[in-house]
């Protein structure tokens, strides 16, 4: 009883402590189109907060375009034009290239999700985040990944494409430093935020486009334009948008606020992802059976060109950005042990996937089929 008296007196008073916080309002910006699931998730954080806070912490959500364009939310973060936003670092690589690395970055060294969150939580990798902000750009905010939009397929086009040969002559959307390395491959690129996408490709500025896969590019209409669809990419196997907020509105937060916040965007990345997939795989399979789009695997020579060409940039870059080099050194440290252990340890995707679901459509063999009676 005396346990039990002692685990609800301090339910009380975290519960007293909630609810005596001052009511916080902040207003926050995305770089994506309300209509995209990628600004749900942000809607889902700022739900939580809401829900942890009993009301103390109201966080407004604002789809790109309300305050500034998508590509400004930074700055305007910094300037405290809005109390912060949420993107994606790799949309900074005009400031520093070293912000790619933050999102995971093309071929993420071999890592996905669970090991580039490790690295952030576990690598010293947050601390280089914040690192990067505060005395690489000189800005004043705090940064918490928040967002998993990949693997991100390699794109849409008009016609197929066979091989690397294939890709010279078009011109596609891309961004970040996967537009480095396409450019590098001699593939020309248009450096567009997703809701541009479609009025380019309409007006015939473009002839080919990568945004994300899945239900993001369902919801935007690429089936209309295009119906060849490649996937897998590597140039954002794993990608990982940000929450960013302004350094002085975060000092004003209450100590609760402030783990609300971190508590809540950790949430929001796994419970948002969780829905994701299974929204993904609705998405693939309504383009093909509804909108009679082809999705087909991306020719192997075009994905190992594309690690080959990053691992030449990012070598460059490295060689001539010492916070470049520090961040992808501390990658690899990180991932030349999550790596290979998860490599022992985990079997293969396909292995037990192809024992249950078989490529090509063929059913497993129930449990004694096929045996001799």
């Amino acid at each position: 009883m005396r346990q039990f008296m002692k685990v609800a007196a301090l339910a009380c008073a975290g519960a007293f402590a909630t609810s005596a916080q001052a009511q916080t309002s902040l207003k926050m910006q995305a770089s994506w189109p309300a209509a995209q699931t990628l600004y749900e998730n942000f809607q889902y954080f700022a739900d939580r907060a809401g829900k942890l806070s009993g009301g103390t912490l109201k966080i407004e959500t604002m789809p790109a375009g309300q305050v500034v364009p998508a590509f400004e939310v930074l700055d305007a973060t910094h300037k405290k034009v809005i109390d912060g936003h949420h993107s994606w670092a790799g949309y900074w690589v005009g400031k520093n290239k070293a912000g790619i690395l933050f999102t995971g970055g093309p071929g993420a060294l071999g890592m996905d999700y669970v090991d580039v969150m490790g690295w952030h939580y576990e690598g010293g990798g947050w601390d280089l985040y914040q690192e990067y902000y505060r005395d690489q750009l000189k800005l004043n905010v705090i940064a918490f990944p928040i967002l998993p939009s990949g693997p991100q397929a390699f794109g849409w086009f008009k016609r197929p494409i066979k091989n690397l040969g294939g890709l010279k002559g078009r011109k596609c959307r891309q961004t970040g430093m996967a537009a480095e390395v396409w450019n590098r491959m001699g593939v020309a690129t248009v450096n567009l935020p997703g809701g541009e996408i479609m009025p380019a490709a309409q007006r015939g500025a473009i002839d080919c486009a990568e945004w994300v896969g899945g239900v993001e590019d369902l919801r935007f209409g690429f089936q209309n334009i295009w119906k060849y669809h490649y996937t897998p990419g590597v140039h954002e196997s794993v990608t990982i948008g940000e929450l960013v907020i302004n350094g002085d509105v975060w000092k004003a937060l209450s100590p609760v606020h402030q783990e609300i916040v971190r508590s809540a965007s950790i949430e929001t990345m796994y419970r948002w992802w969780a829905k994701w997939q299974k929204q993904n795989a609705d998405a693939v399979k309504e383009l093909q059976e509804k909108h009679g789009v082809k999705v087909l695997r991306t020719p192997p020579d075009i994905l190992l060109a594309f690690l080959k060409t990053w691992d030449t940039i990012a070598a460059e870059e490295s060689a001539k950005n010492p916070f470049f080099k520090k961040v992808h050194d501390s990658q690899k440290a990180y991932a030349s042990v999550a790596v290979p252990s998860k490599r022992f340890y985990f079997p293969p995707y396909s292995f037990i996937a192809n024992h249950y679901w078989p490529e090509g459509g063929a059913k497993p063999a129930a449990a004694g089929e096929g045996k001799k009676k």
